[in-house]
């Protein structure tokens, strides 16, 4: 089984796709993410990730748009053509995103309201997890073992 998508490899792969250029698949975006992260996710595993569906989607509309760049100009400023270009596509993707979380925030806030919660409740900072207290995962697991052993 392949390991879960850290934040920083879904970021790496969102990247990916603001300067992607040329025919977009799940099997292409799987096989370039080999270089940018290290592994190759399956087709299920990135397109159950919101944030790269939503990247892939959006690439694929301006794939399909002819909006590639595809301009002739010297070397150099080709490479800042080229830069310019993810910029925007991330630039778009990134509205995108923002539009939608404050889609979020706003059911959030009705929810809130609803609910009768004040604003110096929903403002409390979250409670400090003390780490030294923290079990660890393995002695978690040795104690399941032991309270099971107990039990037959």
């Amino acid at each position: 089984m392949g390991r879960h998508l850290r934040d920083v490899d879904i970021l790496k792969l969102v990247e990916l796709l603001d300067g992607w250029k040329g025919a977009l698949t799940w099997e292409a975006l799987s096989e370039a993410s080999l270089r940018v992260i290290g592994t190759s996710p399956t087709r299920q595993t990135l397109s159950r990730i919101a944030r790269i569906q939503d990247a892939f989607a959006a690439t694929k509309a301006r794939i399909r748009s002819g909006d590639g760049g595809a301009q002739k100009v010297p070397h150099s400023i080709k490479l800042a053509a080229d830069r310019i270009v993810r910029l925007e596509n991330e630039n778009a993707r990134l509205s995108t995103e923002n539009a939608a979380l404050l889609e979020q925030f706003v059911v959030w806030q009705y929810n809130a309201y609803v609910k009768g919660m004040s604003q110096a409740e929903l403002n409390r900072p979250l409670p400090q997890i003390d780490r030294a207290m923290t079990v660890p995962l393995e002695a978690r697991a040795k104690r399941r073992v032991v309270a099971k052993q107990k039990k037959h």
